[in-house]
């Protein structure tokens, strides 16, 4: 049984706080010669993926009582499936990780014809299940708001690494117990370069625009022509001086037909090339699928979503809006949903532009960590009682591959 190296455990400053992160080191650097599987026990299944199986562990002999979660993948099934790129392409992804919203690679170990990687483990399930549970299964305006936030950021963060994700859904979003978000799943993510620039506004509306001038409308004088001239240098220079952060993949292209049909993009579905514009293609279907319960293009079968996805219009439940929230919603689906990828919200710079919408103008991204979560799975609320109550884990698990 191969082992996880102490001196390739590297520090995560995001976990510094992280008790869970703090005691798989302790016993990493404790037993010098890494950790195995039997330094796990495994207590329950808790989901399973294209490629492997997940449960429910805590480390053995150690008093403390954290949970991780432990990915078993089958290195002969990998073979047999040819997806063992992805196995690997999910493990070199999740060691580049260190964020929030984003999973740590606590520890990773081979055990007989198992791969294993040991990352948190998020109690509060996923988001597709949250939905679920919700009033007409479908989350608040504000709700949406919030966790379509915490991707974003997550995406930033993801972009700037040069990793397209390609697999954006609600399934794949989940809730820890302080009920902030993590994203999971990145075997069929894409890596690439981003080349990280400061770049100021393309260009500044013109605050005072000329009107057409008629024979009746009097002429302004040489003082207030002075005076606009002022004020749009003025503004023009405030302009300039707040800078964008883009560190977008741009150039990187895959001809690969990889995601959920549902949330695929149209570059996608025709069978063409794609690049960073399908992540910001699924993140307008995964904030339409909060807001409205379902995706828009939908269909009975898996040939008719990707010809809805191609040819189809967007459309709404309703013909208008109930409020000027909503209303801000629909416009930014519409844009990060349009069917040309050069013309798509976020495809030239990213979150840089996604952020400035007026969907998230009351939000302060840099103090999203602070918000409170519309639900948190640690409190047991009225309404999340029953759906976050715990399975008994006091009793371990056999399983018959160990």
């Amino acid at each position: 049984t191969s082992r996880t190296n102490p001196e390739n455990l590297s520090l995560k400053p995001h976990r510094s706080s992280d008790f869970a992160y703090s005691a798989i080191r302790s016993v990493t650097f404790a037993r010098k010669t890494g950790l195995t599987f039997r330094d796990f026990r495994l207590l329950r299944h808790i989901g399973s993926g294209d490629i492997g199986t997940v449960y429910l562990c805590r480390l053995a002999d150690v008093d403390e009582k954290c949970c991780y979660a432990m990915k078993v993948v089958d290195k002969e099934v990998l073979v047999m499936k040819k997806k063992v790129h992805r196995a690997e392409m999910e493990k070199k992804i999740l060691k580049m990780l260190d964020h929030p919203f984003l999973p740590t690679l606590y520890a990773e170990f081979e055990a007989s014809n198992f791969s294993c990687i040991v990352m948190e483990y998020c109690s509060g399930g996923d988001l597709h299940s949250l939905r679920h549970k919700q009033p007409q299964k479908r989350f608040s305006l504000n709700s949406a708001r919030f966790y379509a936030a915490e991707v974003l950021v997550a995406l930033e963060y993801l972009h700037m690494l040069g990793i397209i994700y390609r697999d954006l859904k609600p399934e794949n979003v989940l809730v820890r117990s302080d009920g902030h978000i993590m994203l999971s799943d990145f075997d069929l993510s894409l890596c690439s370069d981003a080349i990280p620039a400061v770049e100021s506004p393309s260009s500044s509306p013109d605050p005072m625009p000329q009107q057409n001038q008629s024979c009746n409308r009097p002429q302004p004088t040489r003082l207030a022509r002075l005076f606009r001239r002022l004020l749009r240098s003025k503004i023009e220079t405030l302009a300039q001086s707040k800078p964008f952060f883009v560190a977008e993949p741009v150039a990187a292209r895959s001809r690969s037909f990889v995601g959920t049909h549902e949330y695929v993009s149209p570059e996608v579905a025709s069978g063409g090339s794609h690049g960073n514009a399908v992540d910001w293609w699924s993140f307008g279907i995964f904030i339409y699928e909060m807001i409205y319960g379902r995706t828009p293009f939908a269909a009975p079968s898996n040939e008719l979503t990707l010809r809805n996805i191609v040819k189809k219009p967007l459309a709404f439940p309703t013909h208008s809006p109930s409020s000027l929230l909503e209303h801000h919603a629909r416009d930014l689906i519409s844009g990060l949903l349009n069917k040309d990828p050069n013309a798509r919200l976020g495809s030239k710079r990213g979150a840089a532009d996604v952020k400035t919408h007026p969907f998230f103008k009351a939000l302060n991204f840099a103090l999203i960590r602070s918000v409170t979560p519309p639900e948190i799975p640690g409190l047991r609320r009225q309404s999340t009682a029953s759906y976050f109550q715990p399975k008994s884990e006091e009793q371990s698990t056999a399983f018959d591959f160990f």
